[in-house]
């Protein structure tokens, strides 16, 4: 696969001095087309030690506006990074649409430097490389333009690079004992990064390989190579006119009494007064020693809560952190997306607030909103809701695998028992500010958003991320059901559900 980039390329001062201006004030005009494009430009940065990497990383903070180009290098995972899933570090640096991101290093650094280095066999990079593809297709399916350059050198050239940078005490700084190690596994790091390179070199995010002995050679071939991808993409989505903002109709559903899982729970299960005060006491004095566990072992916990409006909520997040160290938790409440949050793919915001070790996570309705309410009210297109059920299952595998402990609660009321409590806080003054004339709309589509919660928990329920369903005409059941739930679950953490 690197046989092509062993040839030799070179280019001559003239020809390199006739090419780059031109060439800078391009990358600069359709840098300025970007900035009002729908779609973000993900560049990444890979290959052996020594081959201009880093100069062409600084050359197109020189020939590209630094205002519109943020750059990540990627190291050993930060104490904060390690506590967290091994994407938290990419997502959460991923760029906004109109904006260039440069990864040096990337999702597949890790990988590769295991199997190299004998950590990992060859068949857990097989695994990783496909969750790799997983994930930039998820990328590209919402729009990012990704771009991957893999800068290559033979040995013989790699070797004699290094000589000559450590010759040199202007940059002998960039040379040290983990390049040399890794010169001396030249075979084995080629071996094992031509098979991710044939791997990962897909439709949706194909490598080009770079051939880094000349340096005008690579500096040029780079930037033409940006500027043409960016530029074809521009073009196509003018000729789509994608620019404009499309209401996509709802898609039809069904709504001639359809039976749903929801329609088996029994919702007319309620507790005393003096029965719901004995067993709040009992559990929550349960739930805070096993999540004191938690946190001692160093384990994150993330609770999400869906359900319908006035479903009660709010009441039983406050019953669960009621029980828990106000240090140790946060609440997300899931509002419609921030205009920075629609720049980026809708999971981003969801990335940004995982857990740290030892602590708890609460949203209050979630990503699922992608394929609830997005989907119902023609938010999102019928190809992204439906991608969006793998998607979710595979973020909440990524969670689960790291050793995250996620409980979904779907709260579920009747139609009789929403519109009395939302005649109430009608008729409650302090409770006004929880109605609002968007309450009574969706209530007007129940069957859709029935049916929608149905698919969502048909498709998404899985043994590592259940959800159970809350009966909640009455809240007090519906309280400490939850918190029963949440105690059997953090007594068997590691049993099968």
């Amino acid at each position: 696969m690197f046989e092509s980039a062993e040839i030799g390329h070179k280019l001559s001062k003239v020809e390199y001095e006739a090419q780059e201006p031109s060439l800078r004030i391009q990358l600069l005009e359709v840098q300025e087309d970007l900035k009002k494009a729908s779609f973000p430009v993900i560049i990444l940065i890979g290959g052996v030690d020594g081959a201009g990497k880093g100069e062409t990383v600084n050359l197109l903070h020189e020939w590209i506006d630094p205002h519109y180009l943020e750059t990540h290098a990627f190291g050993a995972a930060s104490d904060e990074e390690r506590e967290r899933p091994e994407a938290w570090r990419f997502w959460r640096v991923l760029p906004p649409k109109g904006r260039i991101g440069i990864l040096f290093g990337s999702w597949y650094t890790r990988p590769i430097i295991d199997c190299v280095y004998g950590k990992t066999k060859v068949g857990d990079l097989d695994v990783a490389l496909m969750q790799i593809n997983t994930f930039e297709k998820a990328l590209v399916s919402d729009g990012a333009l990704i771009i991957k350059f893999w800068f290559h050198l033979s040995k013989k050239a790699q070797s004699e690079r290094l000589k000559l940078l450590m010759k040199n005490p202007d940059t002998r700084w960039r040379v040290n004992d983990l390049d040399w190690q890794h010169f001396k596994l030249y075979d084995k790091f080629r071996r094992t990064s031509e098979r991710a390179l044939r791997t990962t070199s897909t439709g949706e995010a194909p490598w080009l390989i770079i051939e880094g002995a000349d340096k005008r050679y690579r500096s040029i071939t780079v930037g033409k190579y940006i500027l043409d991808l960016v530029s074809k993409r521009i073009a196509q989505e003018s000729t789509q006119d994608n620019s404009q903002t499309i209401k996509i109709s709802a898609p039809p559903v069904q709504t001639d009494n359809s039976f749903t899982i929801l329609d088996t729970l029994n919702l007319k299960q309620s507790l005393s007064e003096e029965d719901y005060k004995r067993s709040l006491e009992k559990y929550q004095g349960r739930l805070n020693l096993l999540f004191r566990q938690e946190k001692s072992l160093g384990r994150s916990v993330i609770l999400v809560f869906e359900g319908w409006d006035a479903a009660g909520k709010g009441g039983l997040i406050r019953r669960v952190t009621s029980a828990l160290d106000a240090r140790d938790y946060q609440v997300i409440p899931i509002a419609a997306p921030t205009d920075e949050e629609r720049s980026h793919h809708y999971l981003w915001r969801f990335w940004r607030h995982l857990p740290r070790s030892g602590r708890v996570t609460i949203f209050d309705r979630s990503w699922y909103g992608r394929v609830l309410v997005e989907r119902v009210e023609g938010f999102a297109s019928e190809a992204e809701w439906k991608r969006a059920y793998n998607e979710i299952v595979n973020f909440e595998q990524q969670l689960h695998e790291h050793g995250t402990l996620l409980l979904k609660f779907w709260i579920h009321i009747d139609p009789d028992e929403q519109l009395r409590r939302f005649q109430l806080r009608q008729a409650t003054p302090y409770k006004h500010y929880k109605i609002t004339d968007e309450d009574f709309r969706n209530r007007a589509k129940w069957n859709e958003y029935e049916l929608a919660a149905n698919e969502m928990i048909e498709r998404t329920s899985t043994s590592f991320a259940p959800w159970y369903l809350i009966e909640a005409n009455d809240k007090k059941f519906a309280r400490i059901k939850v918190i029963k739930t949440l105690c059997d679950r953090l007594k068997n953490r590691f049993s099968p559900t």
